[in-house]
């Protein structure tokens, strides 16, 4: 015998987590469309080459990569903005640019799982192609509000920084060629802390003790209250060279906009927001749940001038962000946000005396517009009822001998006990969906 076991790092849902899921996944498709985004699809497998040096050097270490039956070297995506990069560039002549794309799909990393994470996780990206305008990256952010706010969620913070801002730093420091590992290690501020932060940059990278409290110093400048007050102070920082100028210019440009869209309080310039992954060029934000720290952020993302600079010479550029799903559900469900129920249906329908009259019945709500489960034997009523009871049911539609002859059934609370006749179960029944 086999021992049915789940492997480490990967999870099974059961019906009311499933469902509580794809409750979200509506939820989220709708407000993606709210803004004209349209879906793709991409396959889970690519080849490694196309997969390969195309993240962190850590999630490289965490990427699944095997031969296949043909003797060819595939791995398993890592995240769904590689797999956009070769999309469009094989897929150029048949979309329209700028393209506004969203892809709900799972990813794969070897990484330590832990809570809200795990080595197989489900992502949902939109990103907007083609175009450099400020206006795709404000969008983006639009559309974070938009998403975490249909979901329900009230306290959450959108950080903003602009690569170009601690590019033009590193310029100014005359450490360029060592902008990638330096960025990597400020990364993990958050998790780490300054001082091993501090400790990490001194071992891993050539920069000297004065550079690096420069560095620490400037990331640590925090927003009080008004983000447009934070990047006057930072202006006299512009004249070091023109990439801090034009990062801290952009970020202006994008806040005057952001001010009459998203409340301020949903928004803030975090200059320690790192994004460690090297695709990153412009506007980058990381979402954090204000009342679960903890959580990590469950909506990151950015601009990327390069997207398809491997797979292609023409230059396309992209600006997008990926939702952490569960990630997200897991805070959802720990701040009571989302209803984990056991089943879908509206009510579930018993037939008492006659399966072919049950069933008919059951088709004929179903055709009203409810959602019915029927259960499938007649059997003793204590049985069914119990079933009812056991997947939390509110409502039961019962059709015995005397509402099979009188061409009718009841409708029955589960709670109260209260009983209901047939002309008053579908107004019941809809008030409970709305």
């Amino acid at each position: 015998m086999v021992t049915p076991r789940t492997l480490s790092g990967f999870k099974d849902r059961l019906p009311k987590e499933a469902y509580a899921k794809s409750k979200m996944l509506k939820s989220i498709m709708e407000s993606f469309e709210k803004f004209g985004f349209a879906p793709i699809e991409t396959p889970h497998l690519e080849y490694a080459e196309i997969l390969k040096k195309q993240g962190s050097d850590e999630i490289q270490k965490e990427m699944y990569h095997f031969l296949d039956h043909g003797g060819r070297e595939v791995a398993l995506r890592f995240d769904l903005t590689v797999p956009l990069a070769r999309f469009i560039a094989q897929h150029k002549n048949e979309v329209e640019f700028p393209f506004k794309r969203y892809c709900i799909g799972n990813v794969f990393r070897g990484e330590r799982a832990q809570k809200g994470r795990y080595r197989e996780f489900t992502q949902c990206d939109f990103d907007f192609i083609g175009t450099d305008s400020i206006g795709a990256d404000v969008e983006i952010l639009q559309v974070i509000y938009q998403t975490l706010f249909d979901l329900g969620l009230r306290d959450f913070t959108i950080h903003i920084n602009n690569r170009k801002i601690f590019n033009g730093l590193m310029e100014s420091l005359n450490a360029s060629a060592h902008t990638e590992e330096v960025l990597r290690i400020i990364d993990k501020i958050d998790k780490i802390g300054k001082e091993s932060v501090l400790q990490e940059l001194q071992e891993k990278t050539p920069l000297n003790l004065n550079s690096i409290n420069i560095l620490l110093d400037f990331i640590a400048k925090t927003q009080n209250d008004d983000a447009l007050e934070l990047l006057q102070d930072l202006k006299s920082f512009g004249r070091l060279n023109n990439t801090l100028k034009n990062g801290i210019d952009e970020l202006s440009t994008l806040c005057k906009i952001l001010e009459p869209l998203i409340p301020e309080k949903f928004y803030k310039i975090n200059l320690s927001i790192a994004r460690g992954l090297g695709y990153y060029t412009g506007i980058i934000y990381e979402t954090t749940l204000d009342t679960l720290p903890s959580l990590g952020s469950v909506c990151s993302g950015g601009r990327y001038d390069n997207l398809t600079q491997n797979f292609s010479k023409d230059s396309m550029s992209g600006v997008g962000a990926s939702i952490g799903l569960d990630r997200l559900l897991a805070g959802l469900e720990e701040l009571n946000l989302i209803k984990s129920n056991k089943n879908v249906a509206d009510a579930l329908l018993i037939a008492l005396n006659s399966l072919e009259y049950g069933y008919k019945i059951a088709q004929n709500l179903r055709n009203q517009g409810l959602k019915i489960e029927m259960y499938p034997e007649i059997t003793k009523p204590k049985k069914s009822f119990n079933y009812a009871n056991s997947k939390g049911y509110k409502y039961v539609v019962v059709i015995g001998e005397e509402e099979e002859q009188k061409n009718t059934y009841t409708l029955k609370n589960m709670e109260s006990g209260e009983q209901f006749n047939h002309l008053q179960l579908k107004e019941i029944l809809q008030k409970i969906k709305s």
